[in-house]
């Protein structure tokens, strides 16, 4: 073999694995739907097995566990024909937390089907709108991020500012930017029953499932409305401003900053949540979550914001970038603190 080509060959092998990991998440999303994982940690079991607790075919059960087993999410005894999930494996792909990961397969699976889209933007601009995504994109999404907001938000989130929670609970007018489902405000006044919790977001659907939501729970302290930030009244003012992975897809961030500053009270906070990376590509280099959130921008977040004309900020805006952009919408201290997941940090801003 030519020396040159074997040099080379280690590249070849991190594009098998690349195409590998692909495939796999393929097989992730096929387990999670099916409920194959679930299934499986509730004990080891042959094929046939798996199949029945699952009411699924067998045949596609066992192709399906021929990935796993090959791909060491599942342990195999040959000569029983035993499958099982180890408990270090099942505790990242089973459960209601937020440690299942299984659901972010979902995700990339659905993004994948934009690809089309997202290259006819590469040749003529634009970009591809929010409605060719929707629904399926809200639900996979909500389904990963309730289960952040239920572990982390009140504790991990709002906690880590300095006396938020005794405002809170002593009660405060509170507004979430882009409350999507309403899942975040609506743990927030459950946890805060003296507040009161009020969520603007575009989506009519989502604003209906954010109130039906409340009135199930019975969350008087929760309403949502249909809301263009761009437009954010300054008028009444709200003493906290939440923004959970939301500003980066606006199509005006900085005229969406400068109307929260506008609509916060002068003691007030502006809490933002987003992803945890910087500005220049050369920053990123060596952080393992930025390969993913780069197409991420790519085939969402970014091209989201450029099909209306926005100004395409992307997944990966950066610290450098947000907190620049605070600044100068009118926030002088701005604290950008570690939040419990390594790929997201929390901006704790205020006038």
């Amino acid at each position: 073999m030519d020396d040159g080509l074997v040099a080379k060959r280690p590249f070849a092998e991190r594009l098998r694995d690349i195409y590998t990991g692909s495939m796999l998440t393929n097989m992730l999303h096929i387990g999670y739907e099916t409920g194959l994982f679930e299934a499986a940690a509730e004990g080891p079991a042959t094929c046939q097995e798996l199949a029945e607790r699952t009411n699924l075919t067998e045949r596609y059960v066992r192709e399906w566990l021929g990935a796993m087993v090959t791909a060491e999410i599942f342990d195999y005894r040959p000569e029983a024909g035993i499958f099982s999930l180890p408990e270090e494996h099942a505790a990242f792909l089973t459960g209601g937390s937020a440690r299942n990961l299984a659901p972010v397969s979902r995700i990339l699976n659905h993004f994948g089907k934009h690809v089309p889209g997202v290259i006819e933007s590469f040749r003529h601009g634009g970009g591809v709108p929010y409605s060719e995504y929707w629904p399926e994109f809200t639900c996979f999404s909500s389904d990963v991020w309730r289960r952040i907001y239920d572990n982390h938000l009140v504790d991990d989130f709002l906690g880590r500012v300095e006396g938020l929670h005794d405002r809170l609970n002593a009660g405060a007018d509170v507004l979430d930017i882009g409350s999507g489902d309403g899942h975040a405000i609506n743990v927030m006044a459950r946890a805060f029953p003296k507040s009161r919790f009020v969520g603007y977001d575009l989506s009519e659907a989502g604003v209906a499932a954010g109130n039906a939501a409340a009135e199930e729970e019975g969350l008087a302290n929760a309403r949502f409305e249909m809301m263009d930030v761009t437009r954010l009244p300054t008028e009444p003012k709200w003493d906290v401003i939440t923004a959970f992975d939301s500003i980066h897809d606006q199509f005006e961030p900085q005229r969406v900053l400068d109307n929260i500053r506008g609509a916060l009270k002068d003691d007030g906070y502006f809490l933002m949540i987003d992803f945890k990376f910087r500005s220049a590509i050369e920053d990123n280099i060596g952080n393992p979550f930025a390969p993913m959130h780069y197409g991420i921008s790519i085939l969402h977040c970014m091209t989201v914001s450029l099909a209306g004309g926005g100004a395409g900020l992307g997944t990966v805006w950066g610290i450098d970038k947000a907190t620049e952009m605070v600044k100068a919408a009118g926030f002088n201290q701005v604290e950008v603190l570690d939040s419990p997941r390594p790929q997201n940090c929390i901006y704790i801003c205020c006038p």
